[in-house]
């Protein structure tokens, strides 16, 4: 790495000399590693594996949108085997309780025959855990995990219990449309850093998939990373210095797609009904310092502010009626104010 790139004005985040300066040359080929070493198992998927480890790496939560088949229970479980991390799973359905992913207390006894409730810990006890189809449970379970996302904790029966750390929630979304499906609220939207679109692979990927996964033998990912490496990777990240330049750059783009802002354009203030809030701007103020260290670089330059606009914006964004029935897109206006502020 070169020095040059944390000497530029910096506004936010302090690398503390030539320690952390240091940490971030260690950091950068273990993270290009890691990188690697999933895309050899969730083949064709290079720019989601990024936008996952962006996530984690800023220490947040990300939802995972794609059909069925394209890897993403596969991408979870690669994911913490090469992060050295415990996974753990939730297939969310319309009955399923909040006790099913918090836990419950049982009636235990000892072996003097005293009886008292122990919490037996659910699946959300996990610092990986893969939230699978959330859409398919009720408000009421949903606002279990809406805790648990937005306070690493979780209550039950009037005492608090804290999750493992570090703590992250990749969870997959049906479509809408579906029957027995429930819309996230804004709220529980606005917890997850990024919104991660998955497409399916081009052709000489999915060719190289159908050979390396229907053989005799299966391929397994090694264990590069460990929850005490992450953490470290996770405060040197907030460390990071950030330019005038870029930061006022994402207050500008943020800014613009709210309606009742001035700088608003005509065009978003015709469409968008309610626009990102602050934790959109804190979000993918974070989420460039993360890209810049997984590239390899001290700073975030504006190519991370334009690569990661659409997946930290795009589900912090409400259409009107009027523009989503003409066929109007969160992802163009986003593109098209990027383009014109950027």
């Amino acid at each position: 790495m070169s020095e040059q790139h944390y000497s530029t004005g910096a506004s936010a985040g302090t690398l503390q000399g030539e320690a952390d300066v240091a940490e971030a040359d260690r950091l950068a080929p273990v993270l290009r590693d890691v990188h690697k070493a999933i895309g050899g198992i969730v083949l064709g998927q290079d720019r989601v594996i990024e936008q996952v480890l962006v996530t984690i790496l800023s220490g947040g939560h990300a939802l995972l949108m794609g059909a069925p088949g394209l890897g993403k229970t596969l991408l979870v479980n690669t994911a913490s085997r090469v992060l050295g991390l415990d996974a753990t799973r939730i297939q969310f359905t319309p009955d399923l309780m909040p006790s099913d992913i918090t836990g419950a207390e049982i009636l235990d006894q000892d072996v003097n025959g005293q009886r008292a409730f122990r919490f037996l810990p659910g699946p959300i006890f996990g610092q990986l855990v893969l939230a699978d189809e959330i859409n398919r449970a009720s408000p009421r379970t949903q606002s279990a995990l809406l805790q648990a996302m937005a306070e690493h904790r979780v209550t039950q029966g009037g005492k608090d219990y804290v999750l493992p750390s570090p703590f992250h929630v990749l969870a997959t979304q049906n479509p809408i449309e579906q029957e027995g499906t429930y819309p996230l609220p804004e709220a529980q939207l606005d917890r997850f850093m990024l919104r991660i679109p998955l497409d399916f692979p081009n052709r000489d990927a999915e060719r190289q998939m159908l050979l390396q996964t229907t053989g005799a033998t299966t391929a397994h990912a090694p264990t590069l990373m460990n929850a005490t490496t992450l953490l470290a990777a996770q405060k040197l990240v907030r460390r990071l210095p950030v330019g005038d330049k870029i930061v006022d750059a994402i207050l500008a783009l943020t800014r613009s797609l709210r309606p009742e802002d001035a700088s608003a354009s005509p065009d978003v203030r015709d469409a968008v009904s309610f626009g990102p809030g602050p934790r959109a701007a804190q979000a993918l103020m974070i989420a460039t310092r993360a890209r810049a260290l997984l590239n390899g670089r001290l700073a975030p330059s504006l190519d991370d502010v334009v690569a990661l606009a659409e997946p930290v914006l795009s589900h912090r964004i409400g259409l009107g009626f009027g523009a989503r029935a003409s066929g109007v897109t969160v992802e163009a206006l986003i593109r098209k104010q990027a383009q014109t502020i950027l």
